[in-house]
Parts: structure tokens; sequence; C-alpha cells
């Protein structure tokens, strides 16, 4: 498997891997404007424009868009996140510049209808409203507002629905005249792809555009609070999160790992002693997100109202205990299961594209596989243990939702990881 890159004169960046056997390909535009990218008055954009680039262009109507694709047997779709918004389709060997041309149409020639953009608005606020609905999808959200408050990071992707009720063609055009510089847009493609064709059509299609200087976002900074909020559930929803390393820290693998041996599958610690020993939760985990100057560790459960207190407080006794015992065999494990999970993620042109993207995006490279699986090897069980022994310096952000009962008083959780 060969990873190629072409950059522009204008800053659109390529990146291709060709895939040996395959005879479908995975094409799509990874633009690096998400919901941090976004001021305060501006949020949901990103993702409202994401809706929107499928509701037609100057070529096609919405209709056209998806039989485009669909009449080949292919498959497109979307997706906005905090530092990013793609556009990818999967299709066969012979329909790339298809793809291609479908894709660089709703990236760059969205006629924004109002007519449309009404319908589409409807359709996010019915999203909204379907998160507050989906509690274990909704405390993420409130998360991450207490863990980044009052900055980009910390706001809502789908945005509040006050804000996307009022929002109009004219700030759809200004997000992207703002921040779809060709110097933002990374064109990736893996399969049945020649490298040499894509950078052909991209130089046509995207050749044009004029170079632009990229904004910067906004630098985040951890700022650990609670958020409570109170409703009749059958269970209480906690998330508890702990800054860790952005993409581009060298202790990024470090935090990967622990959070994979305290709360990652079913040998994990925390799905041990609070699940199978205790019978505390039915759903536990510890996961470790990244961003390219923060990162956020989680813990998600959820369980009865009269045992949060119990489960919390089991939860920060499991992380301390951790920075002095963590085992030799718990770290080897973790290491094993993030390699497996990368090897096994690469086994479609799908999750190739979007990770050589995403590469692009960070490194402004794409570090070979060995590379990847040397740093993940150089972690010793040293290293997992201090990781744990920092964790929590700079606080804890706590969201709680559902029946509190016997909810830690605010501010307990970090007293007890001090003490």
């Amino acid at each position: 498997m060969t990873v190629e890159m072409h950059t522009l004169a204008n800053g659109l960046r390529i990146v291709t891997e060709h895939m040996p056997g395959l005879k479908s390909a995975s094409v799509g535009i990874w633009v690096t404007a998400g919901g941090r990218h976004e001021r305060a008055e501006q949020n949901g954009v990103a993702h409202f424009l994401e809706h929107m680039a499928f509701k037609g262009t100057e070529r096609r109507s919405a209709i056209e868009i998806a039989e485009a694709i669909e009449d080949v047997g292919g498959y497109i779709n979307a997706y906005t996140s905090r530092e990013m918004t793609a556009f990818f389709a999967r299709v066969l060997e012979n329909d790339v510049p298809l793809a291609l041309d479908v894709i660089s149409d709703i990236v760059l020639n969205p006629v924004f209808d109002p007519a449309e953009i009404e319908v589409e608005r409807h359709v996010i606020l019915q999203e909204i409203g379907q998160a507050y609905d989906t509690p274990d999808d909704i405390i993420f959200d409130w998360l991450q507002e207490a863990a980044y408050p009052d900055q980009p990071l910390g706001r809502t992707i789908l945005g509040p629905s006050e804000r996307v009720s009022r929002f109009t063609r004219d700030d759809l055009a200004q997000f992207v005249e703002e921040r779809y510089a060709p110097g933002q847009m990374i064109l990736s493609a893996a399969g049945a792809v020649d490298h040499d064709s894509i950078v052909t059509e991209a130089e046509r299609i995207f050749g044009h555009l004029t170079a632009r200087e990229a904004r910067v976002a906004e630098p985040a900074q951890f700022s650990g609070r609670e958020r409570r909020e109170t409703k009749t559930l059958e269970q209480v929803h906690f998330a508890l999160g702990f800054e860790s390393p952005g993409y581009r820290d060298p202790d990024v693998y470090t935090g990967q790992i622990f959070a994979s041996a305290f709360g990652g599958g079913m040998s994990s610690r925390l799905f041990q002693e609070i699940r199978e020993k205790r019978g505390l939760c039915y759903t536990i985990f510890a996961q470790a997100g990244a961003y390219a100057d923060s990162g956020l560790l989680t813990v998600y459960a959820g369980t009865s109202r009269d045992e949060i207190g119990d489960l919390a407080e089991l939860t920060i006794d499991e992380l301390k205990r951790s920075a002095d015992d963590m085992t030799p065999a718990e770290v080897a494990r973790a290491r094993a299961q993030m390699k497996a999970g990368l090897l096994m993620g690469l086994e479609s042109p799908s999750s190739r594209a979007e990770r050589i993207a995403r590469l692009v995006a960070i490194w402004g490279r794409v570090p070979s596989l060995d590379e990847t699986i040397e740093r993940i090897d150089a972690v010793t069980t040293g290293d997992v243990r201090d990781f744990a022994g920092r964790l929590g310096s700079g606080g804890a952000a706590l969201a709680l939702y559902g029946p509190l009962g016997s909810a830690p008083a605010p501010g307990a959780l970090v007293e007890r990881l001090a003490a």
C-alpha cells in the first residue's frame, strides 16, 4: 500500500493511498473547519452548512446529488466534528471521477436555496430535540461544556436551537468565505485509486481557487466545572472528564493506553471492579479523545440514584490505585488492543481515507504504520502509572443527568482524588 501526497499552488492538499486488490474506493474532502472554529454567534453553523451541502448546487438538485452516487451503487455522507467537516463517498473503481465531481460540487457550489434552508432548519431542530431526549448522548455535550467553558471547544456541535432558528443564507455563505479556504481543504482517497489521475482532476476542479490565509482557532483552556441536571429518568448518567494530551503531545499514546487499561473493555479495571464485582451499572467505560492542543479523558456510566455516590467514589479510587499498581500485563493488553484496533480499522478504504486525511491535518504528513506502532510499543508501565498519577492535577469536569439522589457533593470527587 502506497501513500502519496501533493499540494496545489493554492495550498489544497491531496493525499491518496492505493490498496491493491480492491475494486472500490473512498473519496472525500476534509475541511479543517468545525465547531471550534465558530464564533459564539455562529455556534451550529458548521453543522448547518454540512446539511445544506446536500440540498442542491448550481448543477444538481438535492435528489440529483443522491441519485448520482446511488445510481452506481455508491454511498455518500458527511459529518461535522469540533475540528473538521468531512464530505465523502464510497464507489466502485470506475466511478471515482464521478464521486470526486459530486463531492467537489457540493463543497464548492452550494446554492443555499432559502426554501431548502427552512426545511433543513426544521430537520436540525428535530436533531437537537432528539439529542435532549437521549441522555447518554447529551451528557457528553454537557461534559464538554464543563471542561471547556465559555470557549469554542466547549460548545455543542449542533448549536443551540435559538441560534439555529435564526441562521440565514448570509450566515452560511460567510462561514464558507471565512473557513473554506483551499489551504484548509484536504482531498483524500483510498482504495482502487490512481494518485496521478486524482491530482490531475483536482487541479482542474480546485486549481482556480485563490489561496487565503487560514484563521487560527482559539486555543483550548481546560477549566473543569460541573453541570448537574435533575430529571425523572430510570438512571443517573455520569460523565467525568480530565484534561489529557492533544494529538501533537508526545504523551498522546500514553493517555490512550491508560484509558484502554482503565476502562476500555471487559477486562479493564472499571468494568471488572464496578460492573462485574459490584454490579453497580450495566455500562461503564473510559476513552481518551484528542484535539490539536488539548484532550479529554472521559469516564461514562449509568446507574441508579441510590448507587451513583458509590460508583463515583469507586471510579476515583480505581484511578488513584492505577497510579500505584497498574501492571505490565494490563499495559501489554492495552497496547495489543490499540494496535489491533488500528490495524483492523484499516481494512476498509473509508477508514484509510479518513485516517490519512486526519494525519495530514495534524502533522502535514502521513506517518507510517511502523512509526505509529513503534510509538505505541514505546509506552512503558512506568509511563502509564506516571500519567495516572498526574491525571486530575488540573481539576476535573463533571456532568450528571437524571435523579441525582446520592450524587457526590460539588467538588467532592476532586477532593477525593487529591486526598
